[in-house]
This record gives structure tokens, sequence and C-alpha cells, in this order.
């Protein structure tokens, strides 16, 4: 018994030590192959990829410029976890910016894509032409701040105009940094709007 017992014992040391041989056999070939990749080939992320995703966008815009005929410089940045484009310095951009900013948001979706399909990341690239958004930014912050003030005083809710997804966030943190009030989103795009509320 005795016998056949150190014979288990040394099946069961034979078979961890194959076990160890393939795990360490199946390391060297995943080393091995890990060494072999070029690093330019290898994925990039955090702010590499966001500049990287400011470039793609950047040379998207110049064409689009150039075949539209408008003249326009490309800025490129990067601001927390997305990448910042704007179309500066030329004399008329409004057409690029449309009633309300509809063709500014059907722009950075066209670029979206653009970036997307070259990265293979989906992107959340924030496009400006000519000071829109940054204008838009501080208008609504003021209206924001002016109707929180006037559901506080009231007590009662207040419905606000149709945004679109960028102004209605603005509207949201301005809500979001105040006491004694908070809001939420109701309808349907393109009518969808903030709703200021008392936080009882």
């Amino acid at each position: 018994m005795a016998d056949a017992s150190e014979g288990d014992d040394a099946a069961v040391a034979d078979d961890a030590a194959e076990a160890d041989d393939a795990t360490e056999s199946a390391g060297s070939a995943e080393a091995v192959k890990a060494a072999d990749v070029d690093p330019e080939d290898a994925p990039i992320s955090g702010e590499a990829l966001l500049v990287q995703e400011g470039e793609i966008a950047g040379d998207y815009l110049e064409q689009l410029l150039d075949i539209l005929d408008y003249d326009g410089d490309i800025d490129l940045d990067v601001e927390g976890s997305r990448a910042i484009v704007a179309i500066v310095g030329a004399d008329d951009l409004d057409p690029l910016v449309g009633a309300r900013g509809v063709t500014l948001d059907a722009l950075q979706e066209l670029t979206r894509l653009t970036v997307a399909q070259q990265t293979g990341v989906r992107t959340r690239l924030m496009l400006d032409v000519g000071g829109y958004r940054a204008g838009r930014r501080t208008e609504l912050s003021a209206l924001a701040a002016s109707s929180v003030s006037r559901v506080i005083d009231t007590g009662e809710m207040l419905r606000m105009t149709p945004m679109n997804a960028f102004e209605r966030k603005i509207v949201h943190d301005v809500v979001t940094a105040t006491d004694g009030v908070r809001s939420e989103s109701e309808g349907e795009e393109p009518d969808r709007r903030v709703v200021i509320l008392p936080d009882r």
C-alpha cells in the first residue's frame, strides 16, 4: 500500500511539474508575442488619445473648410476628459453655427463619427465655431442662475425653453451647485427642456 501511495504522489508531482512547464511555455510564448508588437501599433489611451482625436478632427475640418471655401483657423486643446476643437479667425462663421446651433451640432456629430472611424473608440470631442459655445455657456449660466433664484423665492417649479444636450448640461450644472433646488429633463428632442424644481 505504501508503494502505491508513493507512486500516486509521484504521479501527482509529475502532473504538477508538467502543468508548470506548460504554463511557463505559454507565458514565454505570450512574452515573445508581446515583444514582437510594434509600439506604434499598440493602442493609445488617456491624454495621448485625446490629442490624437483633436488632430484627426482638425484635419477633417480643414478639408471641409477648403471644400466650402471658408477661411478659418483650427485650435486644438484638451480639457478634462475630452478633446476641444474650435474653428476661429474667420469673419462670418454664422452659417456653420445655424439657428440655435443646429448646424454646429450636426457638424460636431460628423466630426465625432470621422474620429471614431479612425480610432475605433467612441469620442466625446467638443466642437466650437466662432466662439458660439463659449458665449452660449456664459449666457446660459446667467439665465440658469436667475431661474434658480426665482424657484427658490417662489417655491414653484420652472420649465425652461427647449435646449440641446450641451445647453441642458450647463443648466443642470448650475442647479447642482445650488442648495435648495434640483433639475430634470423632460420631453423629446428637439423640444427637450430642463425643469427646475424646489428640493423638498
